[in-house]
């Protein structure tokens, strides 16, 4: 049974990432979780994506995923959508190239052209 302080930590934790689904996003970051990106490690990515999100406290930042995006050969692929912006996809990603990503086109605004697979 948990205690009542426990209840109210779970209770703001679940109203902070509501918050942040109302919030307007910036930028959607979505990770390739198909079957191959998962054996290529797209979950490792993943995490590291959203570790670096939050120890960076980016709230206009979502991070989800998709299934297979037909790109098998360069999995783990991300694709950085931002609005009025052509969608950039990385690719052969790795938790390193990710937060790597994360500081350079998330945070500064320059796409990280050494990972870039396609623009659209």
């Amino acid at each position: 049974m948990k205690t009542l302080e426990e209840l109210r930590k779970i209770r703001e934790k679940a109203q902070q990432e509501m918050k942040l689904r109302e919030t307007s996003t910036r930028i959607k970051v979505v990770v390739g979780m198909g079957t191959s990106g998962i054996a290529t490690g797209a979950r490792e990515v993943m995490k590291a994506l959203l570790d670096e999100v939050a120890s960076r406290n980016l709230t206009d930042v979502l991070v989800t995923q998709t299934g297979e995006k037909g790109l098998s050969s360069m999995e783990p692929v991300v694709d950085i959508v931002e609005e009025n912006k052509p969608v950039v996809t990385y690719g052969n990603m790795t938790p390193e190239k990710a937060r790597r990503v994360v500081a350079e086109h998330i945070v500064n605004g320059h796409v990280v052209n050494d990972f870039v697979v396609a623009s659209h």
